[in-house]
């Protein structure tokens, strides 16, 4: 069985949790419903008492085998009317549904009128013999679930991700072309060594094509700072930030940053049709970003791009095509 990556068990996890908490919830609103079924005006009300058992549930209602609506929508804000008899089978929750679908929790969608991610949970109704009346259905919006939110870590292994087809079938039709950047390339590497290592840079993206950086600060972590090719190559450029501590919990040590640089630089500057675009440096994650002519990208570990014996620097490995 093929492992989940740590985003996927993390949603898995979450899923689990609301499917744990509403399961119950809907077996028993089923059965009251059930009573009531093919009364619309009584049906209405069991959902509206329901409805006040779940306050994250944005809209109630009740369906017919196929999936055609036979109650009113039912929301906090009383009912919607217009939705009765509405077609919902083309809608992805109810293709979901199969043979022996008791209660079902639907993948995420994006809602038609507020367009806005959400998702529909599904319980089958069935009469006092087992046959199948219809089904419930309640939609909920993502942000209004009560999950834990926890967020989930990011591997650490090698990562590549294939670019712009149209770019990469003429990668081989291309040559370098030397940028402001390639000329001064060993001036800026003291710099922006020194930004992140003496002035609270903790991300920085280089743009080697078009001679400019892109840097955050953990001073002010949500804005950038963009910095073109004059910032770059003039040291005074570090006078214009405070002098911060090397960060304690950073995955890089502040000896590996330069080294991380030149390798960027021997990257550049090694195949004239194969070279480096773009280089990402994360101090906290420790990855490298690394964006190639051919427009495909690797995401690696900086240990493993400072290691010179690794898969990443091995002579047959082709960047990104």
């Amino acid at each position: 069985m093929k492992q989940q990556n740590p985003l996927s068990q993390s949603i898995r996890k979450q899923r689990e949790k609301l499917a744990e908490m509403f399961e119950l919830l809907f077996r028993h609103l089923a059965e009251a419903c059930a009573h009531v079924w093919n009364d619309r005006e009584n049906l209405n009300q069991v959902l509206l008492v329901e409805l006040e058992k779940m306050p994250h549930c944005k809209f109630l209602y009740a369906m017919n085998p196929n999936a055609v609506q036979i109650s009113d929508n039912i929301s906090h804000d009383g009912l919607i009317t217009s939705d009765f008899g509405r077609d919902r089978s083309p809608r992805p929750y109810i293709r979901e549904v199969g043979p022996g679908t008791g209660f079902l929790l639907s993948q995420a969608y994006i809602s038609l009128r507020a367009k806005r991610p959400s998702l529909t949970a599904i319980q089958v109704v069935t009469d006092n013999n087992g046959a199948i009346l219809g089904y419930i259905g309640a939609d909920f919006d993502l942000r209004d679930l009560p999950l834990t939110r926890h967020l989930y870590d990011e591997p650490r292994h090698w990562r590549q991700i294939k670019g712009d087809p149209s770019i990469r079938g003429t990668v081989f039709h291309q040559t370098r072309f030397e940028s402001a950047m390639d000329l001064q390339i060993d001036t800026v590497n003291g710099v922006v060594e020194a930004l992140m290592v003496d002035h609270g840079g903790f991300h920085l993206k280089m743009h080697f094509s078009s001679s400019r950086g892109v840097l955050w600060l953990m001073d002010e972590p949500y804005r950038y700072r963009l910095l073109d090719l004059e910032a770059l190559t003039d040291p005074n450029t570090c006078l214009a930030y405070p002098k911060r501590p090397y960060p304690t919990d950073a995955m890089i040590p502040p000896d590996k940053i330069r080294p991380i640089f030149e390798g960027f630089k021997k990257l550049r500057f090694q195949d004239e049709m194969l070279y480096l675009r773009a280089g990402t440096l994360n101090i906290f994650n420790g990855i490298i970003g690394l964006t190639f002519s051919c427009d495909g990208s690797h995401y690696v570990p900086y240990d493993e791009f400072l290691d010179p014996d690794s898969v990443f620097w091995m002579d047959d490995a082709e960047p990104g095509i």
